[in-house]
């Protein structure tokens, strides 16, 4: 079955062209797609077409199985499930500027990093972009009733996006389409725990996302303790991908910072931190730990958090402690998949 959400608008006219149908209607189905419509909501194809659609392509691949919403804050958590069954996770977050989701890039994780449950059972797929698309509709038909829609995208949810590059970078393209979402890739966020090659290869494509990294650890030898991936490419050798990467866009880069408990939450771990980010176009965002209960991690108070800020504004960092969104929902990526999993293996 042909994944319609992963054309873009001139592939999915010219796919409907190969199938005998005029080249119009190649427009109309991915205006309809677009707006999170399955065949059977296309009001102007007859009904003949829309049956024949329906044994040849996948309008929608994702769905949302499960959401839970926080009586706190209103984020709301999605368990979305694919045509194959898989699930992964994706948070919609309401913030003045407007409303943010963070989606999945693969269903689950082979990174490796200690304080994570989206890798326990390692990456069991990649996700096509059109399924990433598909989180986002998804999303937008939920808070359609509202008169809202997803403004900004974070890929942050489960799976490591640059060890699924091709998918990620055609997602981003389409994002762009003029009959489709039409999000600005000013307003995404892509994520990443540092893989050097293809951090290059991003810069090079001119798509102006903000590059966040998981960096977690101001020297190598604490970051090998809980970031496998710190085994094959060295900080160092990260923060020059990120020099290069500001030079190519203009961007500033993001270092997203978890404060775990007696590794890499001390004073001179942050005066480390400051020293290797020193001259850089940056922002670092930390991040009290979330407990994941198959972890051997702690998180850390809020006098150490301020303390760790100190430190790092002392010495000229921008720096800010990140909102806390979605914990009485269990909104850390790979929790409620890996409850939903269990509970399910369990029947």
């Amino acid at each position: 079955m042909t994944e319609l959400t992963s054309m873009t608008c001139r592939e999915l006219t010219d796919w409907m062209k190969e199938q005998g149908y005029p080249a119009f209607r190649g427009k109309q189905v991915f205006r309809w797609i677009h707006r999170g419509a399955d065949f059977g909501e296309m009001t102007n194809l007859s009904k003949d077409l829309r049956e024949e659609l329906v044994g040849k392509a996948v309008a929608q691949p994702v769905r949302i199985r499960l959401e839970r919403k926080s009586p706190a804050d209103g984020t709301v958590k999605f368990l979305y499930e694919l045509k194959d069954g898989n699930c992964v996770e994706g948070v919609l977050m309401r913030y003045k500027y407007g409303v943010s989701l963070c989606i999945s890039t693969q269903v689950g994780c082979r990174m490796g990093c200690r304080f994570c449950a989206s890798t326990l059972e390692g990456r069991v797929r990649d996700l096509t972009a059109g399924e990433m698309l598909g989180e986002i509709l998804c999303a937008n038909r939920y808070l359609a009733p509202e008169g809202e829609k997803v403004s900004h995208v974070v890929l942050m949810g489960s799976g490591e996006p640059l060890d699924n590059y091709e998918n990620v970078i055609r997602f981003l393209r389409l994002l762009r389409e003029e009959e489709g979402v039409r999000l600005s890739l000013r307003n995404v966020s892509l994520s990443t725990c540092g893989i050097v090659p293809k951090m290059y290869a991003l810069a090079e494509e001119n798509l102006p996302v903000t590059l966040c990294v998981s960096l977690h650890a101001p020297n190598d030898e604490i970051r090998r303790q809980t970031m496998p991936v710190a085994n094959t490419w060295s900080i160092d050798e990260i923060l020059e991908a990120c020099r290069n990467y500001i030079r190519k866009t203009g961007r500033r880069v993001i270092f997203e910072y978890a404060l775990s408990d007696g590794v890499n939450a001390g004073e001179e771990q942050a005066k480390e931190l400051a020293e290797k980010l020193r001259g850089m176009q940056c922002h670092v965002n930390l991040i009290p730990l979330n407990t994941v209960a198959e972890r051997d991690m702690n998180s850390v108070s809020e006098e150490n958090v301020r303390r760790f800020l100190k430190v790092l504004e002392g010495r000229h960092i921008s720096a800010t402690r990140r909102r806390e969104m979605g914990d009485d929902i269990e909104g850390a990526c790979g929790q409620l998949r890996r409850k939903t999993i269990n509970s399910s293996e369990g029947e």
